[in-house]
């Protein structure tokens, strides 16, 4: 938690990641330009309530929040339980009531780094096949997706989903700075580029989403089970782990899909 690094140093990259000038930023938090350039060179100390305040204009993720009040010499205020503790258990409970509501459709919960912390019972029958190392706890939901000795054989539209997860996975650095997710990017990047493998008569060929969507397509021994992702994640929370916890639900992309998963 301990910084070595000021927090006008912090504030000012953060801003830059953020694309934000010095005037933008300035102006949606409601100070001066001349204030916020002090700031951000250490010729003036921020407050507590002003910390919180650029972080919230930000979106700087409250794990580094924290990091941020430490930097400028104040205690950090937002908790971080395990999701076992009973501070969690509400939260818990909900997590478990999602996954178990919506069977007989895939879904679980992972944590900041895609590791899988929850799933409902339909998701293990569609893993089979995947390298038992890979299920080893704690699984990495991306790592078992595109790993070789995953489920990238079995992925239909393999190239389709990679660039979608990578993208995801882009779109997360950019927000949280995770110097985990970059090494974890690297990894995916350096495993084998597949190509589109589509054949004319395939439902993966016929399928139209207008567009809207990258459906995710999966050969099984009950043919080729079309998906439709959504995520979900807590709203306004207070807590770090909550705050970094995704739930991910699957929907059958077509009444095929629907029909082999209710008899799974």
């Amino acid at each position: 938690m301990a910084s070595t690094r000021p927090v006008g140093e912090l504030l000012r990259e953060w801003r830059q990641r953020r694309r934000l000038s010095q005037l933008h930023l300035s102006c949606d938090a409601e100070i001066s330009t001349r204030h916020l350039s002090f700031l951000e060179n250490g010729r003036s100390q921020p407050s507590r309530e002003m910390v919180l305040h650029l972080a919230a204009q930000l979106d700087v993720p409250l794990r580094e929040r924290n990091v941020l009040l430490v930097a400028a010499g104040y205690a950090p205020i937002f908790p971080e339980h395990r999701l076992t503790e009973p501070a969690l258990e509400n939260a818990r409970k909900a997590v478990d009531l999602v996954l178990t509501g919506h069977e007989p459709y895939p879904a679980l919960a992972i944590d900041r780094h895609w590791m899988l912390v929850a799933s409902n019972r339909t998701v293990a029958p569609l893993l089979a096949g995947a390298d038992p190392a890979l299920l080893q706890p704690p699984v990495n939901v991306l790592r078992l997706s595109l790993h070789p000795g995953g489920l990238a054989p079995r992925i239909e539209n393999l190239a389709e989903w990679r660039s979608h997860l990578l993208a995801r996975l882009h779109q997360q650095i950019e927000i949280t700075a995770d110097p985990v997710l970059v090494e974890l990017m690297n990894e995916l990047r350096a495993y084998p580029v597949p190509s589109e493998r589509k054949s004319a008569g395939s439902p993966a060929a016929n399928r139209d989403y207008a567009g809207v969507v990258v459906p995710f397509e999966l050969i099984t021994e009950s043919g080729v089970l079309a998906f439709i992702s959504t995520t979900t994640v807590f709203g306004t929370p207070v807590d770090i782990t909550l705050s970094e916890l995704a739930l991910e639900t699957f929907f059958p992309a077509n009444s095929a899909t629907a029909e082999a998963l209710r008899k799974i």
